[in-house]
């Protein structure tokens, strides 16, 4: 393991945790806006039909996958201006 990838290793933890709470409230206000709701239905939950559950997972997956993407390259680059180098690379 290089050292700029040991380096970055905080930074990246502490990004996909943040990444993780922004993408959940995200997804709450999308959820709220498209279907009316508070929450989003829960797989188990029999009052909802599949359509919805499987809608819900989807919204849910690309949103945390964007947000995720985004924080994780937006964190590379930052560490690349701080340390000279892209992590992992050296």
């Amino acid at each position: 393991m290089t050292k700029g990838t040991l380096l970055y290793k905080p930074v990246g933890l502490l990004g996909s945790l943040a990444a993780g709470a922004v993408a959940g409230l995200l997804f709450k206000q999308v959820w709220r806006l498209v279907s009316g709701s508070d929450s989003a239905p829960e797989a188990t939950d029999r009052r909802h039909g599949w359509t919805e559950v499987l809608v819900a997972a989807a919204v849910q997956g690309a949103i945390f996958g964007v947000v995720k993407a985004a924080v994780d390259r937006g964190g590379a680059q930052g560490f690349e201006k701080v340390a000279g180098t892209w992590p992992g690379e050296e």
